[in-house]
């Protein structure tokens, strides 16, 4: 039975894309905290991925009263596309701080996964053989047909919102970790991803509930 739900499990995992929280931690020594005005940073090679992580997340956090900011709309050229040095990083805080900031959302990829699962069309978990025979003949395009398995891809992703503080280093108010099974299509999975993001920090208190039907 155990064996019968595992499977089943990992075939509904494969055949669509799943956004999953794994865990999340807030602050325990930061209460009654709200943010007001975040810069939002999505780190991806993937300019299409990041621009609209970062202006989905913008607009739901504008419908909750917030002063949210993309970091493509902050940052110049340069800081797009070249790293950044320690020097660089500490005049981006100033100018942060400066400018009323208190909050970065920061969101990144940590790892990928490739894994294997068994090919639904190729394999009748309902069916019980009797014999070896049946069982084994059954069962050949392991050794025979390279679509017996299908494989799919888990990219193990971290959010974290940092305080933008004066009188020191950006502390860290919250982390989630969250798994993208097998994404399909990068509206799909930002749409996913951000509302779950967001969902969380309403639980946690950390933003308001929408003030505004408006739609984006």
């Amino acid at each position: 039975m155990k064996y019968f739900l595992f499977l089943m499990a990992t075939l509904m995992l494969v055949s669509c894309s799943s956004t999953k929280l794994l865990g999340n931690w807030k602050n325990p020594s930061i209460e009654n905290y709200t943010v007001n005005k975040v810069l939002i940073v999505g780190m991806t090679p993937n300019v299409e991925a990041r621009l609209q992580f970062e202006q989905q997340i913008k607009n739901n956090l504008q419908l909750r009263g917030i002063n949210a900011t993309s970091s493509l709309d902050l940052f110049d050229a340069s800081l797009r596309t070249e790293k950044m040095t320690k020097e660089a990083l500490k005049t981006l805080k100033n100018k942060l701080t400066n400018e009323g900031f208190d909050a970065v959302l920061f969101s990144k990829v940590i790892g990928v996964e490739d894994k294997m699962a068994f090919n639904k069309s190729y394999y009748n978990y309902k069916k019980t053989t009797r014999s070896f025979n049946d069982d084994y003949f059954s069962n050949q395009d392991i050794y025979y047909n390279p679509k017996y398995y299908e494989n799919y891809t888990v990219y193990h992703a971290e959010t974290s919102l940092y305080c933008v503080c004066r009188t020191k280093e950006s502390e860290l108010i919250w982390k989630g970790y969250i798994d993208i099974t097998n994404p399909k299509s990068i509206k799909e999975t930002v749409d996913d991803y951000t509302k779950l993001i967001l969902s969380i920090l309403e639980k946690e208190s950390l933003i308001s509930k929408k003030i505004t039907d408006k739609k984006y």
